[in-house]
């Protein structure tokens, strides 16, 4: 970044300007589009990729694909189940043509407890039937015994060498029962189940696997199983043609002082609709020497699932038998950058992002050249910001056409920090593997635009908040210097000229913090019980 950032290559970002794809992230993927928020077991919700920072694992990658969107804790008597017939993907292109070179593929089954499900006798002697139970469990849980538990889940992970739809798949094996199956922790019932938070936890341990994979010669982590959702973000108020002033109220983040935009919102966790909501989360701790390949050491990666093409409901549904499924496999959601579906992509071409590809993404081009949501923003807020500052400005929007800032933030990333060998706009997570991370204690919420390299849109931890970042990029940041080693920086990616309000600290005021995860794999937080 020190030598490179001045001089990005700009002839290569606009000779890519007829190929790009969509544009960068605010916030979470909840209920994106219109056909994934009728699925939401397979509706993916965020998606990570960070060098890991916890302690002595410098040498490590994490990925974590978070599915099944604003689970409520108290969800009884069901909860939240993955999809027995969806597959779900995390890839990985390490080459930079926008085509995966590795992809992990979970496959989820489900059972009940000795087969039919647990029974009790009842009725009196003599008139006594054995009734199946309605209900998760019948007992408490812990560490230590799991025997009152009536229904399971399990999952095979398999690793794709090559494009997914015709490269070569290969199990991988539960080191502890030398098959290729692995378990998922129930989900936090509650107290009375689990007793405490920490009780869940230590029993949610066990389900953290140290595996070999193929063609790797250091083990890997996965863990599957709820946690409590790491996303913040002021959704209700957002949606609702933002219904608050999007600018920090106070001198700075949290400083209660009341000095900064008249009347902007300032930092408060009641600003978060997600603080009481978990998710599920698909976990992977990967050796970088075995998922950089003969690339630059940098990688694309994103999420993604799938389902059967056909489906038939049994009129005589079962738990074993609810439908039956056949056909081709089809992509019903894909993740990189979060919220690009839900504030980038027109309502008409939802689906379709959803279903497609990142080397096919030039079909979404004009979304990012000639974003709307500026535009959006501009005339919702103008005329609102003219009079309570007594200024004529023109456009709140970025006036710079085609958008190079955000064509390199989201589509190509930056020469010398996250860009991959080869240069092919597409919408994926790019992270440079080579970069240092940050420990826990010490990282930027604002990531790279707060001068820390290890953040987003260099990858993304849980403690970044994409939502004020992306924000502030996509009013124009990177029109104005950045700090890089301390030193503020000139991208020479558009002028301030071009973004009237580019160095304003745009905000939705629900504040996010690294510390409000955990600083070792899986990372992210015990969920929430479904009662206390």
């Amino acid at each position: 970044m020190r030598t490179h950032a001045k001089h990005l290559s700009l002839s290569i970002v606009a000779g890519a300007l007829g190929i790009l794809s969509a544009l960068p992230a605010h916030a979470s993927s909840h209920r994106e589009a219109p056909n994934i928020a009728r699925m939401p077991t397979v509706d993916s919700t965020d998606f990570y990729a960070f060098n890991s920072y916890e302690a002595q694992r410098g040498g490590y990658v994490t990925v974590i694909a978070n599915y099944i969107p604003l689970q409520d804790p108290y969800g009884g008597p069901n909860y939240f189940a993955m999809h027995p017939d969806a597959k779900y993907a995390i890839h990985i292109d390490n080459d930079g043509d926008a085509i995966e070179d590795l992809t992990y593929v979970f496959d989820f089954s489900s059972a009940l407890a000795g087969g039919d499900g647990i029974a009790l006798n009842v009725g009196p002697e003599g008139n006594t039937k054995s009734i199946a139970v309605p209900l998760k469990n019948v007992g408490p849980i812990s560490a230590s015994d799991q025997n009152a538990a009536n229904f399971s889940e399990s999952y095979t992970l398999s690793v794709v060498q090559g494009p997914m739809a015709s490269g070569t798949g290969t199990p991988v094996t539960n080191p502890m029962t030398s098959t290729e199956n692995f378990a998922k922790p129930l989900d936090y019932i509650g107290n009375k189940t689990f007793t405490s938070p920490a009780a869940y936890q230590q029993y949610s341990d066990q389900f953290v696997y140290e595996v070999d994979l193929p063609n790797c010669g250091s083990p890997a982590k996965v863990f599957v199983g709820q946690r409590k959702d790491p996303f913040v973000v002021n959704l209700g108020k957002t949606f609702d043609l933002v219904n608050y002033v999007p600018v920090e109220g106070d001198s700075a983040p949290g400083a209660n002082d009341g000095e900064g935009f008249p009347g902007g919102i300032t930092q408060d966790t009641a600003n978060d609709d997600l603080v009481t909501k978990n998710v599920t989360a698909l976990a992977l701790e990967l050796p970088k020497e075995c998922v950089i390949g003969e690339g630059n050491g940098t990688i694309g990666t994103w999420t993604t699932a799938w389902m059967p093409q056909a489906r038939i409901l049994n009129p005589r549904a079962n738990f074993a038998k609810p439908a039956i499924n056949g056909g081709a496999l089809v992509q019903v959601s894909r993740l990189g950058n979060p919220l690009v579906n839900e504030l980038v992509i027109g309502l008409k071409d939802k689906d379709t992002f959803s279903s497609a590809h990142p080397k096919d993404d030039g079909q979404f081009a004009d979304y990012v050249t000639h974003p709307s949501l500026p535009e959006l923003l501009n005339i919702l807020f103008k005329d609102a910001v003219n009079q309570t500052l007594g200024t004529n400005i023109e456009t709140l929007a970025p006036t710079n056409f085609p958008r190079i800032d955000l064509v390199t933030a989201f589509l190509t990333g930056f020469e010398g920090v996250n860009q991959l060998a080869t240069v092919t706009p597409s919408e994926m997570l790019r992270l440079n593997t080579a970069i240092t991370a940050t420990p826990q204690e010490q990282q930027s919420t604002f990531g790279v635009v707060g001068d820390d390299l290890a953040g987003f849109p260099n990858g993304r931890r849980p403690g970044d908040d994409v939502v004020d970042i992306a924000l502030r990029v996509v009013m124009g940041r990177l029109c104005y210097p950045i700090p890089v080693a301390g030193n503020d920086t000139d991208l020479g990616l558009c002028s301030s000229d071009d973004a009237s309000v580019g160095n304003v600290p745009f905000t939705d005021g629900a504040p996010i913090s690294a510390q409000d995860t955990n600083a070792k794999f899986p990372y992210l937080a015990t969920p929430l019980p479904g009662s206390q």
